[in-house]
């Protein structure tokens, strides 16, 4: 086996006691061996430092970091910049990988300075099985104009993404994260991850996708914050939309600019689909007055005319529908909608 590249595995950890054996045992047992395995616990409440260093006196290549608490950004941007290796991996801990995910993507590295190898992932949900997630590229290599064509001008705007924005389940070179952490923003929480990956994909010369290789598992949590009521998402998008802006700035040419805030309106149209979704299912009591504020904030009714949106998903129609036309009748049936599909 090849393993002349080093890769610097960063799992931020926050009170994740209960999967921490399971999500670094995976990492242990890779079948490559030429690992750094960073633990970065992020001011934990519970045993989680204490595993981190019980699992590093078993194993020389893990590195545990112990910080004040400082939020997801800060934690993985810490291991990052503490990380020798040629080429950076991410890992949530409380997910876990197959053990051959990084032996399998380092066989589809070439060297080169700027490239981005990316598998696909399953989502484990304890109650409901499993659901496989591909890659919305179709599997290959992309470089020069098809990765300009296909990437840099389809990234932002699409109801299905060309590339999960996730950090996870990708292997970057270690420059495209590194020259690129002062896009992200500490104060966004939801979409936080885009902010590396965007301009990192704009940024690399060479894009894998693998040939539907699900190796990455994302657990499932219902009560984690990601599928709790969020009572500043609102705020958070507004911050996130902000944030794509400055990307859009600093790596697009003057020609093409145009387009690509347009699809950033674009791409916002569809985070505030999530707003609203979030409203509808967590918000029992103060969903419609809420949903109706934001709807017909001027700002957002001015994005939503000059910037239309293409939907699918009969869940994501119904959600537009009520972005555009946000009256009594439609947000009484988007509330019954998620109540009846949450029941399920």
């Amino acid at each position: 086996m090849n393993e002349k590249y080093k890769i610097s595995i960063i799992v931020p950890v926050y009170n994740a006691e209960a999967y921490l054996y399971k999500s670094i045992g995976s990492l242990i047992g890779q079948t490559y061996r030429n690992l750094e395995i960073i633990l970065v616990n992020d001011g934990s409440k519970d045993n989680s430092g204490s595993i981190c260093d019980e699992l590093a006196s078993q194993d020389e290549r893990i590195r545990v970091i112990h910080k004040e608490n400082g939020g997801v950004t800060s934690t993985w941007t810490r291991g990052a910049l503490e990380a020798t290796g040629e080429y950076l991996n991410f890992m949530d801990s409380d997910d876990w990988v197959d053990s051959r995910m990084i032996e399998e993507m380092v066989d589809c590295l070439n060297g080169e300075s700027k490239e981005i190898v990316a598998c696909d992932y399953v989502i484990e949900k304890e109650q409901k099985g499993q659901q496989y997630i591909w890659q919305g590229l179709e599997p290959g290599e992309y470089t020069g104009n098809q990765l300009k064509e296909k990437v840099r001008y389809q990234l932002l705007g699409e109801e299905n993404r060309k590339v999960s924005f996730s950090r996870c389940m990708k292997l970057y070179s270690r420059e495209l994260v590194i020259q690129n952490l002062q896009f992200c923003d500490k104060d966004v929480r939801m979409g936080d991850d885009s902010l590396m990956v965007i301009p990192a994909l704009l940024d690399c010369q060479r894009l894998i996708i693998m040939n539907h290789k699900a190796y990455y598992h994302y657990r499932y949590v219902e009560t984690s914050i990601v599928h709790g009521y969020d009572q500043t998402m609102f705020q958070n998008m507004q911050l996130l939309k902000a944030a794509i802006d400055r990307i859009i700035e600093a790596k697009y040419l003057p020609q093409e600019k145009e387009d690509m805030r347009k699809k950033a309106e674009q791409e916002h149209v569809h985070m505030l689909l999530l707003v609203l979704k979030n409203e509808a299912r967590g918000n029992p009591k103060g969903y419609r007055k809420n949903i109706r504020q934001i709807c017909k904030m001027p700002e957002i009714r001015g994005i939503v005319k000059r910037s239309p949106i293409t939907v699918e998903q009969m869940s994501n129609k119904l959600l537009y529908a009520v972005l555009k036309h946000p009256n009594h009748l439609m947000i009484s049936l988007l509330r019954g909608a998620m109540l009846l599909y949450y029941a399920r």
